[in-house]
């Protein structure tokens, strides 16, 4: 029976230092003037796990999705063929486009000069 008695101490004190405890975090908070976020805060937004602002946000998903645009357009114009189940750069039309290029006469920039020339 002692023992109840014992535990019913034990709960009361630590209630009572809990108690303590969180008046002096309130008063060191306000003291200090600081304020401690809650865990809600500190989780990481999946939309935006690097807490930009709203509009810096905006921006950066804009530029990724142009940066997304001109990549597809970049790999659309890369020539394929698809040989034992995968996609391999076609060198054939790559020759073909390289003998084609000085009979047009157009200077089409520097498209396929990064090419591996076929060996």
């Amino acid at each position: 029976m002692s023992w109840v008695v014992l535990f019913i101490f034990s709960l009361a004190f630590f209630f009572v230092l809990m108690f303590l405890l969180s008046r002096f975090v309130g008063y060191m908070k306000k003291e200090q003037n600081i304020e401690i976020e809650s865990l809600r805060d500190t989780l990481i937004d999946k939309d935006n796990p690097v807490g930009l602002s709203g509009e810096e946000l905006q921006k950066l998903k804009d530029q990724q999705a142009e940066a997304q645009r001109h990549l597809r357009e970049v790999i659309a114009k890369i020539p394929v063929v698809q040989k034992d189940g995968r996609f391999q750069i076609d060198q054939d039309e790559i020759q073909r486009r390289k003998a084609a290029e000085p009979m047009n006469g157009s200077s089409g920039g520097d498209a396929g000069k990064d090419m591996p020339s076929k060996s």
